[in-house]
């Protein structure tokens, strides 16, 4: 069986960057606030009427494609993590597809809606279709805009100030060479959690996950079909922005962060110390320097980049992973660990030799 390497990797950011001062002018908040909180400094923004969630992934395949020494007719499948969408449905997938001029050759697209985790989870579903020799070039790409879609005003703040635009992608291919390729995934859930971190309006429940929460619908009475989907009152309220549990989701996350990344390091029969580089996906300074300290690891074990790009939810992973070995932070053979926590709640990691 083969295993699966990271043959060639990308990201793409907008170039218009936004500071925590530029983001005082529109809401009550400040630079020190926000890096208090979450490290953050700045965050990239894509230009509105131009760029989409599929765009910016394209931007980041070419590069992936182009360093893996391969063309996007070479591709012969695609996957697409991410939860800004260009559409409701289809998928990115598809529409990133088109972009890059490869629907001729009819490769599948598959997009995933795994949020934070979404990068980790489609890695590890290249790796059973690379490992059972199904596929030789698989394009995985996270990218998020959040940029389009976040409440930019005092209310939304605790939201808003996290979130950034971005992409990262990479090729994935076979590989029997030694002390090379993923040596396992590791995808968790607790779906229990759910409305903690999540973004519920419009959407198709009906308020039954929630009944205490008025959400303005009709009665059956006044709309016999339908009427569920988007309401006056969450128009009116503002009731259609994503919502986040900070306190909630921050003490979740450092027990699951530190938890997968064990657990994929004691299968394998390494211990953190053995690690060149752990990329943890970029929810929070603050969150990954209380990974880092309970582990016990070096600065320069560790790489964020958050307080540039904010969080990049699906695109922070492969993004930050792009930065690193574009630093030559990371050689061949370097054994790296990526691992992620998000909405739903999902979290997972993976353990890879570079």
């Amino acid at each position: 069986m083969y295993k699966t390497k990271i043959a060639g990797i990308g990201h793409y950011v907008p170039e218009q960057v936004v500071t925590n001062e530029d983001l005082s002018r529109h809401m009550e908040t400040s630079d020190e606030w926000i890096q208090e909180r979450t490290g953050i400094k700045e965050r990239r923004y894509a230009k509105k009427f131009e760029e989409t969630t599929s765009i910016l992934g394209a931007k980041a395949a070419k590069i992936a494609i182009e360093r893996a020494g391969i063309t996007p007719d070479d591709v012969d499948f695609i996957i697409f993590a991410t939860l800004s969408p260009d559409y409701y449905f289809p998928g990115s997938g598809v529409l990133m597809q088109r972009q890059l001029g490869m629907s001729k050759n009819e490769i599948g697209a598959l997009d995933i809606r795994n949020q934070c985790s979404g990068f980790v989870y489609g890695l590890s579903i290249a790796d059973q279709f690379i490992k059972t020799g199904m596929y030789k070039n698989i394009l995985l790409v996270g990218a998020e805009m959040h940029s389009f879609g976040l409440d930019f005003s005092t209310r939304g703040r605790g939201v808003t100030v996290i979130f950034g635009d971005g992409a990262g992608a990479v090729i994935l291919q076979p590989t029997e060479e030694e002390n090379q390729g993923i040596m396992s995934t590791h995808l968790h859930a607790d779906g229990r959690e759910a409305e903690h971190l999540a973004f519920i309006n419009p959407g198709a429940h009906g308020g039954v996950h929630n009944p205490e929460h008025d959400y303005g619908y009709p009665t059956k009475e006044e709309n016999e079909y339908g009427g569920l989907f988007l309401t006056d009152k969450m128009w009116e309220e503002g009731d259609y922005y994503p919502n986040m549990n900070g306190k909630h989701v921050f003490k979740y996350a450092v027990t699951k962060f530190p938890a997968v990344i064990m657990e994929a390091l004691q299968q394998n029969g390494h211990t953190p110390q053995d690690l060149k580089m752990l990329i943890p996906h970029q929810a929070n300074l603050r969150i990954s320097q209380f990974v880092q300290k309970r582990m016990k690891l070096r600065d320069d074990q560790v790489f964020n980049n958050i307080q540039k790009y904010g969080n990049t939810t699906a695109a922070s992973i492969p993004i930050a992973l792009s930065e690193a070995w574009e630093a030559g932070k990371i050689q061949r053979g370097d054994l790296v660990c990526l691992a992620a926590f998000g909405s739903g709640f999902t979290w997972g990691s993976a353990l890879l030799q570079w």
